[in-house]
C-alpha cells in the first residue's frame, strides 16, 4: 500500500491541465451498455474508479480497449446481472442499473457497500424506476428491477438533501428507452449530469433541459454509437485552486470551465485571493492579507460538498474565525481529527465546521478516510512545516490523476513510496 510523503514550504508555481471528470465519465461509460453499437470515448481519466467501471463493463459482456485516455466500447451483447464482486468497491457502480433496465427490462446488481461519509441510499433510483414501471425486490443484498415495458411518467427525484446526482443519471438513462414522455421533476443541475444527457443525445436520444431543474425525455426505440469528449473534472480543478491559494505564488489551471468552478472561485475572492481568467484556464495568486470565510456546501451551482474538506485544509491556516456548513454530508468532516493532528484548531457543532485559523501546521503522519478528505490532508501537507506522511492513498487514485505528479510539476516536494 502506497504513502505519499510531502515536504511543506516549497512554493507552488507553473501551470498544469485539468483531467477529464470521474463524475461525468463513471455514468457515461455505464451509458455505452444502452446500444449495440461501439461508442468512442476520449479524456477519461486515469483512475481505480474508471478501471474498476471498465471491469464491471467487461464482466456484463462488453468489449472494451484503452489507448491513453481514449475509450472504445462494444457492448453488442451484455449480460443484465452485476454481482458483489465486481461491484462491491466503487458506490458509483450502482449507474449501470438504468442502462440495464432501459435496454434488457431486467437487471440484477448487487447493492454497494456502505460510504464513510455517511447513508447515501438509492431509494430515489428505485422510486424513479417504479415511477417507469418496473417491479423492484431487494434481496440477498441485491436489488433486482424487471418490466415488460417502460412507459414514461412524471418523477420528482428531490430528495431530503436536495437533487440526486447518481439518481438522475440513473432515471435519465432508463427513460431514454421508455415509451412516451417522461418527465424528471428535482433533476440534479450538475455539468455530468449535463455531460451524460450530450452523450445521449448524441446517441440518438431526446433529451430537453439537461442543467435545469426540468427534463424533460421523449423515448426512442433504439440509441446508435456516438463519440464524445468527457468534460474537464471541476472537483480536480477546485482542488489545484485551494492548492495555489495555500502554497502558491501564482498558479494556473488549464483545460477549464469557467462557470464549472465559479462557486469555488467566487469563495478564494472572498478570502482575499486574486483570480485571472484566460480563455479555458484560471490562475490563482496572492494578493495581500486573506480573511477569514463563511461558506456553506448546496447542490449545484452553490459550492461543492466534494470541495469542503479542501476548504477546510486552506481556511486552517487563514487567520480569524471561519465557519464551513456541511448540507449535504453532515457526516463528512472525517478530515478534521487529522488536520487537528497537523496543528489545525477546528471545533465541530453539529454539520459546521469553525475554524479558529493558526499561524502554522506542523507536518505529521495522518491517514485519508475517502476520496476528498485525502486531498485535503495532501494540500495542508503543503503548507505545513516538515514531513507530512499520507496513508491509505488509494482512496486519492479513486479520483485524482496523478496528483503527485502534477503538485511535482508545481514545485512540490512530494513523492509516493511503498509502505
Amino acid at each position: 500500500m502506497d504513502k505519499i510523503l510531502i515536504h511543506g514550504g516549497r512554493p507552488l508555481s507553473g501551470s498544469i491541465k485539468i483531467s477529464g471528470s470521474k463524475n461525468s465519465a463513471l455514468p457515461i461509460l455505464a451509458a455505452t451498455l444502452l446500444t449495440r453499437e461501439p461508442c468512442i470515448l476520449h479524456r477519461v481519466p486515469d483512475l481505480s474508479d474508471t478501471h474498476y467501471m471498465l471491469q464491471i463493463l467487461m464482466h456484463l459482456g462488453a468489449q472494451v480497449e484503452r489507448a491513453s485516455g481514449t475509450v472504445t466500447v462494444n457492448a453488442e451483447k451484455i449480460e443484465s446481472i452485476a454481482p458483489y464482486e465486481v461491484v462491491r468497491k466503487m458506490r458509483a457502480s450502482v449507474c449501470v442499473l438504468g442502462p440495464l433496465l432501459g435496454r434488457c427490462k431486467e437487471a440484477t446488481v448487487s447493492l454497494p457497500g456502505g460510504c464513510v461519509i455517511g447513508d447515501r441510499p438509492i431509494d430515489l433510483h428505485l422510486k424513479g424506476f417504479e415511477a417507469l414501471g418496473a417491479a423492484i425486490r431487494v434481496e440477498g443484498g441485491n436489488v433486482k428491477v424487471f418490466a415488460p415495458k417502460l412507459t414514461g411518467a412524471i418523477i420528482n427525484l428531490t430528495g431530503k438533501f436536495g437533487p440526486t446526482v447518481l439518481g438522475t443519471d440513473n432515471v435519465m438513462m432508463a427513460a431514454v428507452l421508455a415509451e412516451g414522455i417522461t418527465v424528471i421533476e428535482g433533476a440534479a443541475t450538475e455539468p455530468e449530469v449535463v455531460d451524460l444527457a450530450d452523450f445521449l443525445n448524441k446517441m440518438g436520444a431526446k433529451i430537453e433541459g439537461a442543467g435545469t431543474r426540468r427534463l424533460i425525455i421523449e423515448g426512442v426505440k433504439e440509441l446508435h454509437g456516438a463519440e464524445h469528449d468527457i468534460i474537464p473534472d471541476r472537483i480536480e480543478a477546485g482542488t489545484f485552486l485551494v492548492a495555489g491559494a495555500i502554497a502558491g505564488k501564482g498558479v494556473t489551471i488549464k483545460r477549464v470551465v469557467r462557470e464549472h468552478v465559479s462557486s469555488v472561485t467566487d469563495a478564494l475572492i472572498a478570502c482575499g485571493y486574486q483570480i485571472q481568467w484566460a480563455e479555458n484556464s484560471i490562475t490563482v495568486s496572492p494578493n495581500g492579507a486573506v480573511k477569514p470565510l463563511e461558506i456553506a456546501t448546496e447542490p449545484y451551482p452553490g459550492f461543492p460538498t466534494d470541495m469542503q474538506a479542501q476548504m477546510c485544509a486552506l481556511l486552517s491556516t487563514t487567520e480569524g474565525i471561519s465557519v464551513i456548513t456541511e448540507n449535504i454530508f453532515p457526516q463528512r468532516y472525517m478530515h478534521v481529527a487529522e488536520l487537528k493532528r497537523m496543528g489545525a484548531h477546528v471545533q465541530l457543532e453539529g454539520s459546521t465546521a469553525v475554524i479558529q485559523g493558526v499561524e502554522r501546521l506542523f507536518g505529521a503522519p495522518v491517514m485519508a478516510s475517502d476520496l476528498r478528505a485525502s486531498a485535503a490532508l495532501v494540500l495542508a501537507g503543503l503548507k505545513a512545516e516538515g514531513r507530512t506522511e499520507v496513508s491509505r492513498v488509494y482512496h486519492i487514485d479513486r479520483g485524482y490523476e496523478h496528483l503527485d505528479e502534477k503538485l511535482s510539476e508545481l514545485g512540490a516536494h512530494i513523492e509516493r513510496v511503498k509502505a
